[in-house]
């Protein structure tokens, strides 16, 4: 079975019940989740070996989140102890026309406070088939981004796979450093690359032209295809660069598809209808979970690889919390074409 490698900050999740605004809330719901841990959670839910890396903190809420990722059958032998405190972060969910709104509350987390070193990179990977990491860690401050760094160059030299998403956030890059001046060196030892139109411009001044997000379900596939070879010319590494298409009619409702360029052919996929998001946090990294399962389980069908992913992540909306909890089957049976969320009996 291949094993996975996913590393990044797992924090505790706070939202008011339902569609509360912040200002109406008196109790708040509880998830753990992060990028790189729902990956995680979806690759283990597919069965797959997956092992997620973290610094935590040593103290009750570190244990809860520790436990949240063993529950959900998750290798956690290498997380590292330390930190003064857990990240936190408080999701206001949106509806209709309100969007979402999302306050952080993580620095000094274990994981912004993480120091090159601390973790030994040559266990972590034995045995390891691939490494996955997003562009939220190198935000978090100059250590973690070391950390990162070093994550990359020892799976590099071990010849493992590495995938990244681009996930850019604004309110993280804080610390005086620029994407464009530390994301880079981390991307350059990828071989899949995942990002949006924000991604791409923000991390590297690469957009499509006649790309407006805010247009509604009007997003073009080809539209993407000079910023998938734009960030394959600057990353002679990468194998494959892949895009989501997110088209926002309202909070609610969504379309949601995505492409892939392997250097010589576009992929496309199916356009998805999401018309009641009961929750939309974690839809990229259900994406990828999705996408690194697929093409682990099919590598030479790039094709289907890409029909899988955009199908999990697109089933991944309809379920309360950060990680996506659906089956192989049935992402399976959404792709044949059963959409219709008959009662199971």
């Amino acid at each position: 079975m291949p094993r996975i490698v996913t590393f990044g900050e797992i924090m505790l999740r706070l939202s008011p019940p339902g569609w509360k605004r912040f200002s109406q809330a008196d109790s708040f719901d509880v998830v753990y989740g992060g990028g790189e841990s729902n990956v995680a959670v979806t690759l283990a839910n597919f069965g797959m070996d997956a092992r997620f890396v973290t610094r935590l903190p040593k103290n009750d809420l570190g244990e809860c989140a520790l436990m949240a990722l063993r529950g959900r059958g998750v290798d956690v032998s290498h997380i590292v102890r330390g930190g003064e405190r857990l990240g936190i972060y408080f999701l206001e969910t949106g509806a209709m026309q309100r969007g979402s709104k999302v306050v952080y509350d993580r620095d000094h987390s274990g994981m912004a406070t993480l120091q090159a070193g601390e973790i030994d990179w040559e266990r972590v990977f034995e045995g390891a088939d691939w490494f996955h990491w997003t562009g939220i860690t190198p935000a978090l401050s100059q250590t973690a981004a070391d950390a990162c760094l070093e994550a990359c160059q020892v799976a590099s030299r071990l010849g493992i796979t590495i995938s990244t998403d681009l996930n850019y956030r604004k309110k993280l890059w804080q610390y005086g450093k620029s994407p464009q001046e530390i994301m880079p060196a981390l991307v350059e030892h990828c071989d899949i690359i995942l990002g949006n139109e924000e991604d791409a411009e923000k991390h590297f001044d690469i957009h499509p032209e006649s790309v407006d997000v805010t247009q509604g379900d009007t997003m073009d596939p080809l539209a993407y295809l000079p910023v998938c070879k734009a960030l394959m010319a600057r990353f002679p590494k990468a194998k494959k660069v892949i895009t989501t298409l997110r088209g926002s009619i309202s909070a609610s409702h969504n379309s949601w598809s995505g492409v892939m360029w392997d250097g010589q052919e576009m992929f496309t996929a199916p356009t998805y209808q999401l018309s009641h998001i009961v929750d939309r946090v974690g839809g990229g990294d259900s994406f990828m979970g999705g996408l690194i399962y697929a093409l682990l389980t099919w590598p030479e069908d790039d094709a289907k690889a890409l029909r899988f992913a955009v199908a999990a992540s697109a089933l991944k909306h309809s379920i309360f919390g950060d990680a996506n909890l659906v089956t192989v089957d049935e992402v399976l049976a959404l792709m044949g074409g059963d959409g219709s969320g008959r009662v199971s009996r």
